[in-house]
C-alpha cells in the first residue's frame, strides 16, 4: 500500500453503505409524491358543507366528483353521468350514470346515492353553500339503479352549471356523517392522513373507474407566510404553489432554472363586499361614492404587484359574455365626496373592515382603507382568521365591509339571494335571473347576461376590484397539472414528473406511524422517577410528587377560571356575541360547556386525568390527538435545541474562563452579547437563505414525520434547532462564565490549587460542578420557553408545533384548545422544575444532605 493512502475501517465502510442505501430510496420516492402548497388549511374536508374554498382546493377533483364538470371554455362535460337530457322548458332533467363506478370504500355508485346527495344539499337546515340554489329542485327520483330524474320548481337553464360545483359532489349515505374528517368519494385519490396544521396526504385510488392517476401520492402543505413560501419553492421543498402569496418575488423565482411560472386569470372576482342591510351602506349614493373612491390600478399595483385585471361587475373577463364596465365609476375622489354629501354624510362616517387571512385581502384592505379615508370614511381594520370570517361575516353577517375572492364560476346568482351575506335585495335583479333561467337560446342568454352585469354595476352592490390571477409557481419537471380550472379545484389526475408517472403496483402508501413515541415517553418518565429515587430516597420523592400534584391542581383551577369563567359563556365567546341561542345551546351540548362551573371544572379535571382534553371547536376532533401530534415535534425539537445550547453555551463559558487568553475571553463575551440581542426568527430567516436556498444543505421548512428516517428528519430540523439554540447558548455561556468566575475565587478552589492541582484541573473538578447550579436554573426556564415560545420560528419553517397550535387556537377563538395547551405548558414547566431540582441534588451533595 502506497504511503499517504489509508484504508477506511470496516465499520466506516459499512456505515457509508448503509447511508447510501438509506438515501437512495428517499430520493427515488420523492418523484412519486406531488408536494402542493396552499395558503389556507381547510377547516373541514366536506365540500358540501360550508363555503371554504380551501376545502374545494384539496378534495374536489381529487377525492370527490360530481355528475358533470366544467371545461376550460365553460361548457359542461360528463363525469359520473355518462349523459343527460333536458326538457324544452328547462325544468326536467334525466341523467344516466356510468356503470361500475365505486366509492373509495368499495360500495358501488347507484342512482340512490345521487338522490341522497342532492336531497341532503337542499334539505331544511342544510349547511351547503348552494342550498338556496338547490332549493329550486322540486323532486328527485331514481328511475332505476343507473338513471335519475330531477324536476325543478322553475325553469333553470343553468342547472347543469350548478351541478358542476363542488357543492354538488356525490357522496355515499354510509359516510355522509364523517365527511368532514374521513371523506369518501369516487375520485382518483383517497385520503390517507391529515395532520392538522401541517399537511393532508392523498394516495392513488386503486378502485377508480376512470384513467388512474399518474402519480402515487399528493401531499398538501399549508404555508401562509410569504417569506416561507418563497423559501420553500427556492429550496425545492414544494413542487407546486398554485396561488403563490408573494407576487413581489415572482421575478426572482422566474430566474430560477428549476422553476417555472404559470400565470393567468382565474374565475375569482375580488370584491369589497358591503353589508347593505342597514346603516350608511344601505344608501345607493354612499355605495356609488365608495365605487368612485376606489383606484383599481393602484390596488393591483400595490397589493398584487401589477398582477390582476380590473373588473366593473361580478363577472369573469375570459367569459364570452363579459361586458367591460370598469368605466362606469371612474376614480374621482371629489365626485365621491359630493355623493356622500348628497347622501347626508358630508363629514363621512366610520366603518369596520374585516379581513380574512389571505395576503391579497390584507394588502388590498390597507390600500382601500387609505383611499376611503380621502373621502371622509374612517376605516378600522380588523384581521380575522378564516374560521372567524366564515362565522362572523358569511354566517352571521356581523360586518360592515370585507374583502374576499369569490372563486366560484358563474356565481352571479348569489345576488338574487336577499339572505346572502352582503344583503342585496333587488326584485328587478331577481326578475332578470328568473328570465335567464328560462332562456335556452344562446343569443338571448348573451344579451341577458350583459343586462345582469349592468344592473350590478348600476346598483354599486359591492366594490368590484379585480379578477384574481393564478400566480402559479411549479417545478419545471412537473407536467400535466390543470391549475387554471373553471372551478376552485386543483386537478392533479394527469400530473406527473418528467420521466415518471403511471400506476406502480409496488408503491407504498403506508401511514407514517409514531408508535415509538408513547413507549419512549413512558420510559423517560420512569427513568426520571428512578433517578429521583436514587438521589433523594422514597420519602422525599413522595413529598415532592404530592407538591407537584397540588401545584398542577391549583394551576388547573386558575386556567379554568381565566378561560371559561372570566370571558362569560365560553360557547357565546367562541361563536360571537350575536350567535343565536339555539346555536349556543348546540355548542354547549357538543363540547360539554353546559352546566354549573363547578360541575364543568370537575368534569374537565376528571377528563384530564384520563387523557381526555375535550373536542376542538375548529377541527371538531379530540384535542388530545392535536396535542400529541404537536408535542411529538415540539418536545424533541426543544430537547435537541436545549442539548445544542448546553454544549455550545456551557462549553464556551468554560473555555472563556479556563483558557488564559484575554482575546478568547473577550471574543466569547462579544459573541454572547450578540447572541442575546439576536432575535431567533431573524436568525432563522438568515439560516434559510444561506443553508437551504443558497447551499441546499437543509430543508427550508416542513417536517416529514419521525418514521421518514434519520436523513429527512435531520434535514428538516437542523436549521430550526440551530435557530432556537444559538440565542439560548449565548445566555448559558454568560451565566456559565459568571458562575465560574465566582467559583474559582472560593476557598475550596484555592485550597485545591495550593495542594498542587493545576488550574485547569481545579476548575474542571471543583469549580465547574458547583457553578452548574445557576446554569441548571436557567435551563429549567429555557425548556418550557423552547416548547411554547418558538411559534415565530415554527412559522418561518412552517413546522406543525405546539407554538403554532396555540397561536392558531387564540386567533380562531378555540377556547378548548387554548385551555388544553396552557394546561399542558403549565405541567411541562412544573415538570421541568422538578427535573432541575433532581439534577441539582445529584451534582450538589449539600442539597441531598439538607433533605435527607
Amino acid at each position: 500500500m502506497r504511503r499517504g493512502h489509508r484504508r477506511l475501517p470496516h465499520a466506516a465502510v459499512e456505515f457509508l453503505l448503509l447511508f447510501a442505501l438509506w438515501a437512495i430510496p428517499t430520493a427515488a420516492c420523492a418523484r412519486d409524491t406531488i408536494r402542493v402548497a396552499l395558503q389556507l388549511e381547510p377547516p373541514s374536508l366536506d365540500p358540501t358543507s360550508g363555503a371554504a374554498n380551501a376545502t374545494d382546493e384539496v378534495v374536489y377533483a381529487t377525492i370527490f366528483e360530481g355528475l358533470v364538470r366544467a371545461a376550460a371554455d365553460g361548457s359542461i362535460q360528463p363525469l359520473l353521468a355518462a349523459g343527460w337530457t333536458v326538457s324544452p322548458d328547462a325544468r326536467h332533467y334525466e341523467f344516466g350514470l356510468r356503470p361500475n363506478v365505486r366509492f373509495q370504500d368499495g360500495r358501488p355508485l347507484t342512482a340512490s346515492d345521487v338522490v341522497f346527495s342532492l336531497d341532503r344539499a337542499r334539505a331544511a337546515g342544510s349547511s351547503n353553500a348552494q342550498a338556496t340554489a338547490f332549493g329550486n329542485i322540486a323532486s328527485i327520483r331514481a328511475l332505476d339503479s343507473l338513471r335519475v330524474a330531477i324536476d325543478l320548481t322553475a325553469p333553470d337553464a343553468g342547472f347543469l352549471t350548478l351541478l358542476s360545483f363542488a357543492d354538488a359532489v356525490i357522496v355515499s349515505p354510509a359516510s355522509a356523517s364523517t365527511l368532514a374528517t374521513r371523506p369518501i368519494g369516487t375520485g382518483p385519490y383517497r385520503l390517507t392522513g391529515w395532520r392538522r396544521g401541517d399537511r393532508i396526504m392523498l394516495a392513488r385510488n386503486p378502485l377508480y373507474w376512470g384513467t388512474a392517476a399518474r402519480t402515487d401520492r399528493v401531499a398538501f402543505r399549508f404555508i401562509a407566510d410569504p417569506s416561507a413560501a418563497y423559501a420553500a419553492m427556492r429550496a425545492g421543498d414544494i413542487d407546486i404553489f398554485p396561488d403563490f402569496p408573494a407576487p413581489e418575488t415572482l421575478p426572482r423565482l422566474a430566474a430560477d432554472p428549476a422553476l417555472r411560472l404559470a400565470i393567468g386569470n382565474s374565475q375569482g372576482k375580488v370584491i369589497l363586499a358591503l353589508n347593505q342591510r342597514d346603516g350608511p351602506l344601505a344608501k345607493l349614493a354612499v355605495r356609488r361614492a365608495i365605487a368612485r373612491a376606489i383606484d383599481r390600478r393602484a390596488i393591483i399595483d400595490g397589493a398584487m404587484y401589477g398582477y390582476g385585471t380590473p373588473i366593473g361587475s361580478h363577472f369573469s373577463t375570459q367569459s364570452p359574455d363579459y361586458v367591460d364596465l370598469t368605466g362606469r365609476y371612474p376614480f374621482d375622489p371629489a365626485a365621491a365626496r359630493r355623493l356622500l354629501a348628497q347622501a347626508g354624510s358630508p363629514r363621512g362616517f366610520a366603518l369596520t373592515l374585516k379581513l380574512p387571512p389571505p395576503t391579497y385581502a390584507r394588502r388590498t384592505g390597507e390600500i382601500l382603507a387609505a383611499q376611503l379615508r380621502r373621502i371622509g370614511i374612517r376605516v378600522t381594520i380588523r384581521s380575522v382568521e378564516w374560521a372567524a370570517w366564515l362565522d362572523e361575516v358569511f354566517q352571521r353577517h356581523d360586518f360592515d365591509m370585507t374583502i374576499v375572492n369569490h372563486a366560484e364560476p358563474f356565481d352571479y346568482d348569489i345576488y338574487g339571494r336577499p339572505d346572502y351575506y352582503f344583503g342585496y335585495d333587488s326584485p328587478a335583479y331577481r326578475a332578470l335571473l328568473n328570465r335567464l333561467r328560462g332562456t335556452i337560446d344562446p343569443a338571448a342568454r348573451h344579451a341577458m347576461l350583459g343586462a345582469i352585469q349592468r344592473r350590478l354595476a348600476d346598483d354599486a352592490v359591492n366594490g368590484f376590484l379585480f379578477q384574481f390571477p393564478h400566480l402559479g409557481v411549479q417545478a419545471r419537471a412537473l407536467d400535466g397539472v390543470w391549475a387554471n380550472t373553471p372551478n376552485q379545484s386543483l386537478d392533479l389526475a394527469a400530473a406527473h414528473f418528467a420521466g415518471a408517472g403511471g400506476p406502480d403496483a409496488t408503491s407504498s402508501t403506508a401511514p407514517r406511524g409514531r408508535g415509538w413515541a408513547k413507549p419512549a415517553l413512558i420510559a423517560a418518565v420512569a427513568g426520571l422517577l428512578l433517578l429521583a429515587l436514587l438521589a433523594f430516597g422514597p420519602r422525599h420523592l413522595a413529598g415532592r410528587l404530592l407538591v407537584l400534584a397540588g401545584t398542577l391542581l391549583a394551576a388547573s383551577l386558575g386556567v379554568f377560571l381565566l378561560i371559561q369563567i372570566m370571558p362569560g359563556d365560553p360557547a357565546a365567546f367562541m361563536m360571537g356575541l350575536n350567535a343565536s341561542p339555539q346555536a349556543i345551546a348546540a355548542l354547549h351540548t357538543e363540547l360539554g360547556l353546559g352546566g354549573p362551573p363547578v360541575t364543568r371544572y370537575l368534569a374537565w379535571v376528571a377528563g384530564l386525568a384520563q387523557g381526555d382534553f375535550g373536542i376542538s371547536y375548529t377541527y371538531r376532533v379530540p384535542v388530545a390527538g392535536l396535542l400529541w401530534d404537536r408535542l411529538s415535534l415540539s418536545l424533541p425539537l426543544a430537547l435537541l435545541a436545549t442539548g445544542l445550547s448546553v454544549v455550545l453555551g456551557v462549553g464556551a463559558g468554560y473555555l472563556a474562563v479556563s483558557r488564559r487568553s484575554a482575546l478568547l475571553d473577550h471574543g466569547f463575551s462579544w459573541l454572547g452579547r450578540i447572541g442575546v440581542a439576536l432575535p431567533n426568527y431573524w436568525l432563522a430567516i438568515l439560516l434559510v437563505l444561506a443553508f437551504a436556498i443558497g447551499l441546499g444543505w437543509a430543508d427550508a421548512g416542513g417536517f416529514p414525520g419521525w418514521s421518514a428516517g434519520p436523513i429527512p428528519v435531520i434535514r428538516a430540523l437542523a436549521l430550526p434547532v440551530v435557530a432556537l439554540a444559538l440565542p439560548q447558548a449565548a445566555i448559558l455561556m454568560r451565566v456559565t462564565r459568571a458562575s465560574l468566575l465566582e467559583a474559582i475565587d472560593q476557598d475550596y478552589v484555592r485550597t485545591a490549587r495550593a495542594k498542587g492541582l493545576r488550574r485547569a484541573a481545579a476548575i474542571r473538578r471543583h469549580a465547574l460542578p458547583n457553578a452548574l447550579g445557576p446554569v441548571l436554573t436557567v435551563l429549567g426556564l429555557q425548556i418550557p420557553f423552547l416548547i411554547a415560545g418558538s411559534a415565530i420560528v415554527e412559522n418561518v419553517f412552517f413546522l406543525p408545533g405546539l407554538g403554532r397550535l396555540v397561536i392558531q387556537a387564540i386567533t380562531q377563538r378555540d377556547l378548548i384548545v387554548v385551555q388544553s395547551v396552557v394546561m399542558l405548558l403549565v405541567a411541562l414547566t412544573i415538570l421541568s422544575s422538578f427535573v432541575i431540582d433532581m439534577a441539582q441534588g445529584l451534582i450538589d451533595p449539600r442539597i441531598r444532605d439538607a433533605v435527607s
